[in-house]
């Protein structure tokens, strides 16, 4: 356990013998939408993220779309995307064990810096004309090699800028942040490419995370709330492993928001393809497409925050009509009834993210969320290098509304399938019934009280 500030409120592990819940003491109370963000440290934090967060989606959209432009193909699309995630998929854990054993502050100078020398040098290459698909590719991996570290650190540092009693307010806040450069970076993008060229999108992400390196510089390290680090040893990845394993409340989320990850977020795959062959459009509607997905999500994060706890059931239902959702869009007739549906499917995308990340590190022992949030992160992106080459071929062979839809089934089937376990290990029955001549479906307890309640189901 943490000796530093705020270390005896900081949430710990769950015993066998009590009840789990996710929900945290402090956090009982309805809170402020912001009030992460009367925390100085955080907000240095936040004001160098958005500049950086806009930098990264202009470079994913005119990254998604120069493939697209040099291949004609949906397939090298979700090439690039799964090398990117690659890494995390193949170093992830180990990225947790060095985001627990070394200085965050310190590491994230490294990482920010390394991401920012990526933009750059593909910048170079596309504005010097001689950029190649491998190029694009090889950068990708590069750019996956450095979030392996850069993930679990920078999500674990967050609750030593606010403390165990903000931790679901601030993850909340930062993807509000990332998604409200989601309003932003892609019409950017579409933009630029139409009018100047790929190139400079690529070199305004590069010099973008000179934001995020000034606010570290000017964080008070004395306000930050201090975790013990771990020491260097053996068998840290398997205690890790263990650790997680042996909580449901940390295992289901996880095995959840994997499939979801994996099948169900590969929307550059998807909407580079509904522009391009389903509505004849350019770049300028695809980035159109994933503003109107940006306008969802930021709703959603928003509404996330003000919450004041953090329910599994919230995680299962979002996951449910984020599956329903992405079927529906699937088969819509038109495209404006498609780019509304981006909207709610935005919003439910958001709210699965922000709900698994913050029930999962609200329930961790700080001094082993580091390990634990690097296996999150190594399931929720290290899934894409094996789903968007599979949703990529489906994509290309079936036609872009088969390759939605096969995503949208996944995901819904795997809420389902998470939620029945969840309610079982809760304690729960499903219980179908006529309420006032209307049919209700809900979760209630079994007759008799389990020894081992899952109340964050309830």
């Amino acid at each position: 356990m943490s000796t530093g500030p705020g270390a005896t409120s900081a949430p710990g592990p769950n015993t066998p013998d009590s009840p789990t819940t996710v929900t945290a003491t402090a956090q009982s109370a309805k809170s402020s939408t912001f009030s992460s963000l009367r925390i100085r440290n955080y907000r240095l934090f936040a004001s160098g993220a958005i500049v950086s967060n806009t930098g990264t989606w202009m470079s994913r959209i005119t990254q998604d779309w120069l493939v697209l432009s040099l291949t004609g193909s949906s397939a090298a699309v979700g090439i690039t995307t799964a090398l990117q995630f690659l890494p995390m998929l193949l170093f992830g854990l180990y990225g947790g064990v060095i985001a627990d054993r070394y200085p965050k502050r310190r590491m994230l100078f490294f990482t920010q810096g390394a991401l920012g020398l990526c933009g750059l040098a593909l910048a170079v290459l596309t504005l010097s004309g001689q950029v190649q698909v491998w190029h694009v590719y090889l950068i990708a991996f590069l750019l996956g090699m450095v979030t392996v570290v850069d993930n679990p650190t920078r999500q674990t540092f967050v609750s030593e800028m606010v403390g165990p009693d903000q931790v679901r307010n601030a993850v909340s806040l930062n993807s509000a942040n990332f998604h409200s450069a989601r309003l932003i970076g892609p019409a950017v993008a579409g933009v630029l490419i139409s009018t100047v060229g790929s190139g400079w999108a690529f070199l305004i992400n590069g010099l973008a995370f000179l934001a995020p390196i000034t606010g570290l510089l000017l964080m008070r390290t004395k306000e930050l709330h201090k975790v013990e680090r771990v020491p260097r040893g053996k068998g840290q990845l398997r205690e890790g492993l263990h650790y997680v394993a042996s909580r449901p409340e940390l295992i289901w989320p996880i095995v959840l928001i994997g499939f979801v990850g994996t099948f169900g977020f590969n929307f550059p795959i998807w909407l580079t393809a509904f522009a391009d062959e389903v509505y004849h459009a350019g770049a300028g509607t695809y980035g159109f497409l994933n503003t109107l997905m940006a306008v969802g999500s930021v709703a959603g994060a928003l509404l996330t925050a003000r919450r004041g706890s953090v329910r599994l059931r919230i995680l299962v239902g979002a996951a449910l009509l984020f599956g329903v959702l992405e079927i529906a869009a699937a088969l819509s007739p038109s495209y404006w009834l498609f780019a509304l549906l981006m909207i709610p499917t935005g919003m439910a995308a958001l709210t699965v993210n922000t709900t698994a990340n913050a029930s999962v590190q609200m329930a961790t022992d700080p001094a082993m969320r580091g390990r634990v949030m690097s296996l999150f992160m190594m399931v929720f992106v290290g899934g894409t290098p094996l789903g968007a080459p599979i949703v990529g071929w489906i994509t290309d062979t079936f036609g872009a509304r088969i390759g939605f839809a096969f995503g949208g089934l996944i995901s819904l089937l795997a809420a389902a399938t998470v939620g029945l376990i969840l309610a079982r290990v809760g304690g729960l029955r499903l219980s179908v019934g006529w309420d006032h001549g209307h049919p209700r479906v809900r979760f209630v307890p079994r007759e008799e009280k389990p020894e081992r309640e899952l109340a964050t189901v309830a």
